[in-house]
C-alpha cells in the first residue's frame, strides 16, 4: 500500500525531508517506523513517539489503509 509519512523536528533532520510517499506492507505505524528506521537509520526509540493517523492520535498497533497519512510525533524540548 501507499502511504504519506511526515517528519518534524528531530526526524525530518534525521531524513532529510519533511514528508515522504512509501510504499510498505507495514499494517500498523510501528511496523511502518521499524522499515523507516532500517530505511532512514532513525535513531529515536519508537516509545518516545507519539503517531497520528489521517490527523487522529492512535495507538502504535492502528490498523493502517492505503492512502494513509502518517506523522510520527518526537518529543518536543524546549522552555
Amino acid at each position: 500500500m501507499k502511504l504519506t509519512v511526515r517528519y518534524f523536528a528531530m526526524l525530518r533532520e534525521q531524513v532529510g525531508a519533511s514528508q515522504e510517499e512509501v510504499e510498505t506492507t507495514a499494517k500498523t505505524p510501528a511496523e511502518l517506523f521499524e522499515e523507516l528506521v532500517q530505511a532512514h537509520g532513525l535513531t529515536i526509540d519508537l516509545k518516545a513517539l507519539k503517531v497520528a493517523v489521517n490527523e487522529d492520535f492512535v495507538p502504535m498497533e492502528h490498523a493502517l489503509s492505503d492512502g494513509d497519512a502518517v506523522v510520527f510525533i518526537p518529543p518536543v524540548a524546549g522552555g
